[in-house]
């Protein structure tokens, strides 16, 4: 049983807050857009953690903030009575474009180098033997 509660936490915890917010009468939307702000708030700790420890800021937890901070904004803007349509595909836009920064972010990261250096100077030391 609890192994079954481990492997699963992730359902309870939504049913918990989907009773929560539905039990309060709180807008659905409204939510949404405070999870998300949550969101932002643990990665700007992350980056700070990260920056303490390492003396460097991740260009992806920069990039995953602002994703984030902007999908917040669309979110709002889509739940607006009179939406402005050219705001909200202007913020998807962008979107897309700090998606583009996050992969190219991920592909060209200078740990993904050292640790292709590392594989390459294992293997030579290998073949050398």
């Amino acid at each position: 049983m609890l192994k079954h509660i481990k492997d699963n936490y992730q359902i309870i915890v939504s049913v918990i807050i989907f009773l929560v917010i539905f039990l309060s009468n709180i807008q659905f939307y409204k939510t949404i857009v405070l999870m998300l702000e949550f969101i932002v708030v643990i990665e700007v700790v992350r980056m700070i953690s990260d920056f303490i420890e390492k003396r460097k800021i991740r260009l992806r937890f920069a990039i995953d903030i602002f994703i984030i901070f902007l999908i917040r904004d669309v979110v709002i803007l889509v739940t607006k009575p009179n939406k402005e349509y050219f705001d909200i595909v202007f913020l998807l836009g962008v979107i897309f474009v700090f998606f583009i920064f996050r992969i190219f972010a991920l592909i060209y990261s200078p740990t993904l180098f050292r640790k292709k250096k590392q594989k390459t100077e294992q293997i030579k030391s290998v073949t050398k033997l």
